[in-house]
Formats: C-alpha cells, structure tokens, sequence
C-alpha cells in the first residue's frame, strides 16, 4: 500500500456495521478495489468526492445483489438490457438504466439515470446481503490515478480517512479492469466505458 498509513483489515459484520454508520469503507470486487457507501444510510455520495477528491455531480454507480434489482431500481428497462444482466452478472458489467422512485435523487445522474452492477465477488455480495441494501460504490484511488487491482497499489491516506479495507481477493473475473459501463436508455446498447465484458458479446446477447 502506497504510504506509511496503518490499515485496519475488516470482516464482513465489521464492514457491514460501519456502512450501517454511514461511513465508507474500501471493499475488493472482481475488477478493482472500490470505496462505497451504503445507500440507506447516507443522504448522498458526497462522501466519496471527497475521499476522491474528485468534482461533485457525477453519479456513483451501485453494487447489488442480483438481477430483480433492474425492475426496483431501474424505470422502462428495456428486454435486452434484461438479457445482459441474465448473461454477464454477476460480473463486470455496469447497466445505465433510467432510475426509478426508489432511487434517491441525490444519487441520480444529471440525466436521470442509476448506473448498475452484480459483482462476481462472493465478499463485495455477503457484505451487500449483510447491509440489506445497495452499495453507491466508486473505484478506490484519487481522482485520475489509476485504479487498483492489488492491495499495494492502494492509496494509504485515502484507506486511512474509510473505516478500513474488507478483507478478500480482487480482481477474480476482471483482470484488473474496471466493469464495462453500458448506457442502456437507448433502442441499443452504447459503450461508455470498455471493460472485461466486449462490446461484441454485448451486441450478441442485446440481439438474441
């Protein structure tokens, strides 16, 4: 880890109760290390700009626990975009969806829209599962450096300002890569981010 900053390794219930605090904690996914917040128990994912130290006003995608989440979170969800959460999640792809009622609207992008994803990480789930809600969840280094796939790479003093890491591997499915975003408010499917998931295997499946 980069820094000479001490860092408090979590279990599951650990993590769980700080993000019932409200505070932010450092997780492994399947792509990279993310830094999240629990939706219920925060206004806004002001938090993380500020670990970031990253521009205010673009949204935090949200980690959830499985596929149903499109039809609570999401609004006018098209079928093929149900088609590539059956095919790729869990998994490193990132659904951009219009947000329904259920999402706050502090955590709604200027458009509208929540961005989505079920993480191949059996940690980054039991910790969701344990919260009993969705994680506002962005990659865990500052603002334009590069993300981190190993926990070396971490930046200390950003850990240092988090109720501490969940302890678990990274990067299981991912290869160090942040997911694919996909914006999934349109007729087809539009990358907005490349990632594990090509955009062959989604033109396929948004066409089955």
């Amino acid at each position: 880890m980069r820094g000479d900053s001490i860092v408090k390794f979590l279990t599951v219930d650990e993590a769980a109760d700080a993000l019932a605090a409200g505070e932010a904690v450092v997780m492994p996914t399947d792509t990279v290390y993310g830094v999240g917040v629990a939706v219920d128990a925060v206004d806004d994912p002001g938090v993380l700009f500020r670990l970031k130290g990253r521009p205010a006003g673009k949204a935090v995608a949200w980690l959830v626990e499985g596929p149903a989440a499109l039809d609570r979170y999401g609004a006018e969800v098209l079928p093929w975009v149900h088609r590539l959460a059956r095919r790729f999640w869990p998994g490193g792809l990132t659904l951009v969806v219009r947000a329904s009622e259920a999402v706050p609207p502090a955590f709604r992008s200027p458009e509208g829209t929540i961005g989505l994803r079920m993480p191949a990480s059996p940690e980054a789930l039991a910790l969701i599962r344990a919260v009993g809600c969705p994680l506002a969840v962005t990659s865990a280094n500052l603002s334009g450096a590069p993300a981190a796939a190993v926990p070396e790479l971490l930046d200390g003093d950003l850990v240092s300002r988090t109720a501490g890491v969940l302890e678990g591997p990274c990067g299981a499915s991912g290869g160090g890569l942040a997911s694919t975003v996909i914006d999934c408010t349109t007729v087809k499917p539009s990358v907005l981010r490349c990632g594990p998931v090509s955009s062959r295997d989604i033109e396929e499946c948004s066409h089955d």
